[in-house]
C-alpha cells in the first residue's frame, strides 16, 4: 500500500506530540478571566470540528474586537509556558516515522503558530525526519479548508491524490480530503467525537500505520 502514495502529510499537535490538552487548557484559563465557561463539547464542536475560534464565544457575549485580539495574545504566553513545562511524543511515533523514513516524502502540515511550532520541537528529535513544515502563514485559509494541504501537495510537486494525509480531527480529515488526498484518523480523547466516516481508516495509535502500509515494523 505505501506504493500507492507518493508523500505522506502529518498534522502535527495531536498526531506527533501530545500537545492538545496544553492548548485547551490556555484557552480554558483565558476565557474564565471574561466568566466563560469552556466545555470540552463546546472546544471539540467549535474548533476540533468546524476548525472556528472559540473565541466566538467571547464575540457573542459583546466582548471587543480589541479585548479577543489582547486575549488571543494572552492565550499564546500562557500556551507557551505550558510546552516549555514539557511536552510528550505520542505512543509509536518515533518508531513509525523511523521505518516510514525514506520510503517517500513526508512532510508536517499544522494550524500551530510557527513559534510554538518550534518551541514544540526543541524538545523532540522528530524533524529529521521530515522534509519541511507548513505552520501558520504558509497557506491562505486554515483547516477544514484543502489550502494546507494543497500548498504542501504543491510545494512537493505531487498529485494531492498521491498522497496520504495523518489527522487526528475531523476538520483535519475534512481539509485532507477536499484537497483530494486519502486520510488516515488516528482520534485521540478530544478529537474522538468527530465524524470520520469520510476516512480510509481509523487507527488505535501510530503503532498500527506501519502494518497498515504493508511495510515490515523492522523488529525482529
Amino acid at each position: 500500500m505505501i506504493d500507492s502514495f507518493d508523500a505522506i502529510l502529518f498534522d502535527n499537535d495531536g498526531v506527533l506530540v501530545d500537545t492538545e490538552p496544553l492548548f485547551l487548557q490556555a484557552t480554558q484559563e483565558l476565557l474564565a478571566t471574561i466568566d466563560i465557561r469552556l466545555t470540552l463539547e463546546d472546544y471539540h464542536d467549535i474548533s476540533m470540528r468546524q476548525g472556528r475560534s472559540v473565541f466566538d464565544l467571547a464575540a457573542a457575549q459583546g466582548v471587543s474586537d480589541r479585548e479577543i485580539l489582547d486575549l488571543r495574545a494572552r492565550r499564546g504566553e500562557r500556551y507557551s509556558e505550558l510546552i516549555e513545562e514539557g511536552i510528550a511524543v505520542l505512543d509509536g511515533v518515533v518508531a513509525a516515522l523511523e521505518r516510514l523514513h525514506g520510503t517517500v516524502p513526508m512532510a508536517i502540515v499544522t494550524s500551530s503558530r510557527r513559534d510554538h511550532f518550534d518551541r514544540i520541537h526543541r524538545q523532540t528529535d522528530l524533524m529529521r525526519f521530515f522534509d519541511f513544515v507548513l505552520a501558520d502563514g504558509d497557506y491562505t485559509d486554515h483547516k477544514p479548508h484543502p489550502s494546507p494541504y494543497l500548498a504542501a501537495a504543491q510545494r512537493l510537486d505531487v498529485d494531492p491524490r498521491r498522497c496520504l494525509a495523518i489527522e487526528d480531527t475531523e476538520r483535519g480529515l475534512i481539509s485532507a480530503t477536499s484537497a483530494g488526498m486519502s486520510c488516515i484518523v488516528i482520534p485521540n480523547a478530544l478529537s474522538d467525537a468527530g465524524d470520520f466516516e469520510a476516512a480510509h481508516s481509523i487507527l488505535v495509535s501510530m503503532n498500527e500505520l506501519v502494518p497498515l502500509l504493508g511495510l515490515p515494523d523492522g523488529r525482529d
